[in-house]
């Protein structure tokens, strides 16, 4: 099997059973673990310091759910990718029932779960932050106590003999926050664009949906404007599954609006598992903006070149012609 393919055709045959008539995941058990509570805190805290990346799953940097999913994969459990994805996983936990190990989750943009980190006990949990990468800090500080929305247990961990290790908590400060997964900025209408010339939300998850060999068969995508006869269901209902494409609060998907360059950026790294190739790279329009990790990855993997001013082009429509040549350029890293 390509490497294109594991890394979503792995949590699909993993977490993406469905109650019937719900058209929602299942939540899956927690696991039985034999990995003690100190040997989770150790191999937690290797990491301080590593400063946060958006889209990053790698000790060259990493952002919330990369972490977790990080520690857990070196401690023999496995977590799909997203915040979102592991917010499905594991068994819902009481605040005051949290043990070790629970995943702990907040709603740090306004727009439901949106960071994750790995509760430690005493009211700790450790993360990667966007201002200070990962570390550990209070789950009740003026910051997070107001953003926790729950926690999940995915795995009991084994209560230590021995004391369990204490490390330095730092207090957090409010931070411009990042999305982890492209969110619908609102429907455009067919008269106020060309969708022959600009890729919809719709066309782009047909294509990587086919890309990576996902099962398209049209059904039930839980978007009130994206019934089971849309022509593009099937695809749009895997890749919400899979937590790379996100609708808006209404429930809508938009699949006729067209996506930003940025936003298919920030797609491509989560969809396709890219990891930094090289040096750090930039744009003038990139440096300082949410997208400019995951389009550093796809500038060092040689899917992107730019534009020919030199820009990225972060909020231009993406092209449908620029669409293929990603695709294609894509696929020829396999």
């Amino acid at each position: 099997m390509s490497s294109l393919k594991k890394k979503v055709l792995i949590p699909v045959f993993a977490t993406f059973m469905f109650v019937a008539g719900l058209g929602q995941t299942q939540q899956t058990a927690e696991a039985a673990s034999s990995v003690t509570v100190n040997e989770l805190t150790k191999e937690a805290s290797k990491y301080i310091g590593i400063k946060y990346r958006y889209g990053g799953t790698t000790t060259a940097g990493f952002d919330c759910s990369g972490y977790v999913q990080y520690v857990f994969k070196k401690l023999g459990l496995k977590l799909s990718r997203t915040t979102s994805t592991q917010y499905r996983e594991g068994t819902a936990v009481a605040k005051k029932n949290l043990q070790p190990g629970d995943l702990v989750f907040f709603n740090t943009t306004g727009r439901g779960v949106s960071h994750v980190g790995i509760y430690l006990g005493n009211n700790k949990f450790i993360h990667s932050g966007v201002s200070r990468g990962i570390q550990i800090v209070g789950l009740n500080d003026s910051y997070w106590g107001k953003r926790y929305i729950g926690a999940r247990r995915v795995a009991t961990f084994v209560t230590d003999q021995a004391p369990v290790v204490e490390l330095p908590v730092v207090e957090e400060k409010p931070v411009e926050t990042v999305p982890e997964v492209v969110v619908d900025a609102g429907e455009v209408k067919g008269e106020q664009i060309d969708l022959t010339k600009y890729a919809s939300r719709a066309v782009v998850a047909a294509e990587m949906a086919a890309a990576l060999g996902l099962d398209t068969t049209p059904r039930d995508t839980g978007f009130i404007d994206v019934p089971a006869t849309h022509p593009q269901s099937g695809a749009i209902a895997v890749m919400h599954e899979l937590g790379i494409f996100t609708g808006n609060e209404e429930g809508r998907f938009n699949p006729s609006s067209p996506i930003t360059r940025a936003q298919i950026a920030k797609v491509f790294v989560n969809a396709f598992d890219l990891n930094q190739q090289g040096a750090y790279l930039t744009f003038p329009d990139t440096d300082g903006h949410w997208s400019a990790g995951s389009v550093s990855i796809l500038a060092s993997n040689g899917i992107t070149t730019g534009k020919q001013d030199g820009m990225f082009g972060i909020n231009d429509y993406l092209l449908n012609r620029q669409l293929t040549t990603f695709m294609d350029r894509l696929k020829a890293l396999q």
